[in-house]
């Protein structure tokens, strides 16, 4: 009689469970890199934004007028565009909040698929101040920065 080699089913269903417990715990954590990555990418667009407006106060002397087609009149919302800026699925709406002629905040406000990170929205004063708003309880700023 000759043996057959092969696997059983007991071995296969070892194997099944395995890789559902590996991808239990790999999923979510893959989900949790890619709203850090996500953060990440529009922290760096919050940092440029602001940049810009230092730059619009250097030659104006003004912060007023720096939003999209100088409209700023010191409203509370003056200029929103969204991260990612070259057109991929918005992950973030970037506002300038509350300009006057010496002062503003800008913030990335999450959307979308980022609105269930941990470190809600994330705003700079143009005193070069980062702060998150709206955070999961015990989450600090330089988390989330």
């Amino acid at each position: 009689m000759k043996k057959q080699s092969g696997f059983n089913l007991i071995e296969l269903m070892i194997v099944v469970a395995v890789i559902g417990i590996i991808a239990a715990v790999a999923y979510p954590a893959y989900q949790q890199q890619l709203r850090d990555s996500r953060r990440a990418d529009c922290a760096g667009a919050l940092t440029s934004f602001g940049s810009s407006m230092e730059r619009f106060f250097t030659v104006n002397n003004t912060y007023l007028g720096a939003g999209a087609g100088g409209g700023n009149t010191g409203a509370p919302t003056i200029f929103s565009t969204t991260c990612p800026v070259d057109g991929g699925e918005a992950t973030y709406n970037l506002t300038i909040q509350a300009a006057t002629a010496s002062t503003y905040t800008v913030q990335a406000a999450p959307v979308g698929r980022q609105t269930a990170d941990k470190c809600g929205t994330l705003t700079l004063s143009n005193t070069g101040l980062k702060g998150v708003s709206g955070a999961s309880a015990g989450v600090t700023w330089d988390e989330c920065w």
